[in-house]
């Protein structure tokens, strides 16, 4: 799958792994959200029920290849 969606904090969060390099920035910021695969790629943790909305919006912002969209509940996309 090269597209993997959540909806998080009442956002829609979609990984692009064809896009991600794995500079894992989303890890740094958000490792309650995001964990790197084996392939050195990111990923949705098994339990992502308690980030906090501004957390999501930063780590998904700290992407530098835009691999993370966010779009809110109207289908509005937030970032990128």
């Amino acid at each position: 799958m090269d597209i993997e969606e959540r909806q998080v904090a009442g956002l829609m969060v979609k990984i692009d792994r064809l896009i991600c390099v794995g500079f894992e920035t989303c890890v740094e910021v958000a490792p309650d959200l995001f964990q790197m695969d084996e392939e050195g790629i990111a990923i949705f943790t098994s339990d992502t029920n308690d980030v906090d909305k501004e957390i999501v919006l930063e780590a998904c912002k700290e992407c530098p290849v835009d691999a993370l969209v966010v779009l809110d509940a109207l289908g509005n996309q937030l970032h990128p």
